[in-house]
């Protein structure tokens, strides 16, 4: 195990479109190391184009886990995800290699990160406040929240109805705020160190609308239409993942495709700002310019950062 990271794991974090993909990949072949994903939407199997999940050439040979472990149908759970992310920086320690953990869902890698425990879960209750959320709509179940548990309303936002249908899930079940559940930052649970990539947000922006209009051209269209195929919008999870949100909009009339890559590039950016907003406050992360032109640039930086960590 390189003496760098030796019995550490490496996270590498940050917004949508900033290159943590590639900087893990080269991370991993510097640190002797294996990848695990903490892309909530790339554990889904068939999700490639619209998660910009990397291609087998693209991987370099480095060995990768938790890609393509769910059907389009199956939940994704933070609790299953925290177990097998944890297992798997078990089994690639074990072999001598260094764990890098790469991904912006902020959740998934705090999950995996730092101390956390999670509430209760019920399937009818869950049920009937998917129903709610139906009926009344995003905006209605979010001012139930706010009303219920303001702190969580302020950290979560209306559009995030996953999360909002959770909070909501686990007050019911629990009696007691959903914030109350939430990590305090700063109490790993595994030794890790974190690097993160950012970019200005002029910068980012034009690379979401670049790589949104890439995902159209290299065919997510077609990618949502056989998934669709296959149980995509029974999915409560996997159907409300950006991108395939809106052409599953588009498939089914409510938009033409060009309004639906408008409103992904639109969705995509306003994620990107929640996920600067999750990260921003972490002071343990160690923050590279995403901008560099040479790429080689931040394995540099992140290496650096890496030494002083140690």
């Amino acid at each position: 195990m390189n003496p760098l990271a030796a019995g550490r794991v490496v996270a590498v974090v940050g917004a949508t479109a900033t290159g943590k993909s590639a900087l893990a990949i080269d991370l991993a072949l510097a640190l002797g190391g294996e990848v695990v994903n903490a892309d909530a939407s790339q554990l889904y199997a068939g999700m490639d184009v619209g998660t910009a999940k990397l291609t087998e050439d693209e991987r370099r040979g480095v060995p990768h886990h938790l890609l393509d472990v769910l059907h389009v149908r199956e939940p994704a759970s933070v609790a299953a995800y925290q177990r097998d992310a944890r297992a798997a920086f078990g089994e690639i320690a074990g072999r001598g290699a260094v764990p890098v953990l790469v991904g912006g869902s902020g959740l998934y890698v705090r999950a995996a990160l730092d101390r956390l425990d999670f509430p209760p879960t019920d399937a009818g209750v869950r049920a009937a406040l998917e129903t709610e959320l139906e009926d009344g709509g995003a905006s209605a179940l979010h001012a139930r929240l706010a009303a219920g548990d303001p702190e969580a309303a302020r950290s979560i936002a209306a559009s995030n109805t996953r999360r909002v249908v959770r909070a909501l899930e686990v007050i019911t079940l629990t009696g007691r705020p959903f914030s109350a559940s939430m990590p305090e930052r700063g109490r790993y649970a595994v030794d890790a160190v974190q690097v993160g990539l950012r970019l200005d947000r002029g910068r980012l922006v034009a690379r979401i609308e670049a790589r949104v209009g890439a995902m159209r051209e290299r065919g997510l269209t077609a990618e949502v239409t056989a998934l669709a195929e296959t149980g995509l919008r029974e999915g409560t999870t996997a159907r409300r993942a950006l991108g395939y949100a809106q052409v599953l909009d588009h498939l089914d009339g409510s938009s033409t495709e060009d309004e639906a890559y408008a409103a992904t590039v639109v969705a995509t950016r306003r994620y990107a700002k929640r996920q600067v907003q999750w990260f921003r406050p972490d002071h343990r992360i160690t923050w590279v310019d995403a901008a560099a032109a040479d790429p080689s640039r931040h394995l540099d930086e992140a290496l650096s950062a890496l030494g002083r960590a140690t």
